[in-house]
C-alpha cells in the first residue's frame, strides 16, 4: 500500500521519512518529493509498505502527529492523475 504524507517539514529527508514509518513494519520505498529547480522538499512525500495491515496501523497512528516539529498528515494514495 502506497501512503501520502503531507505537511512535512523542509528539513525532513527521505531517510527520516523512511525511519519514522518503519516503526510501524516493512517499507519498500520512500521519498520526499523535491522541486527540480530548487531541489527543496515540497513539503510531501510517500511511503510504501508491502504489508496492507501495517500500512493501515501505520496511516492511522501517524495522521496527526509531529514529525521533525510538524504535524503530519497521512493517508492511503491516489492513483496518479493522467495529463
Amino acid at each position: 500500500m502506497k501512503l501520502y504524507i503531507g505537511n512535512l517539514s523542509w528539513g525532513t529527508t527521505t531517510e527520516n521519512l523512511q525511519a519514522h514509518f518503519e516503526a510501524f513494519g516493512s517499507v519498500s520505498d520512500a521519498i520526499v518529493i523535491t522541486d527540480r529547480q530548487s531541489g527543496r522538499s515540497r513539503g510531501f512525500g510517500f511511503v510504501t509498505m508491502d504489508d496492507n495491515e501495517e500500512a493501515k496501523k501505520a496511516m492511522a497512528e501517524c495522521d496527526g502527529t509531529d514529525l521533525d516539529g510538524r504535524t503530519i498528515k497521512c493517508s492511503e494514495a491516489a492513483p496518479r492523475k493522467e495529463m
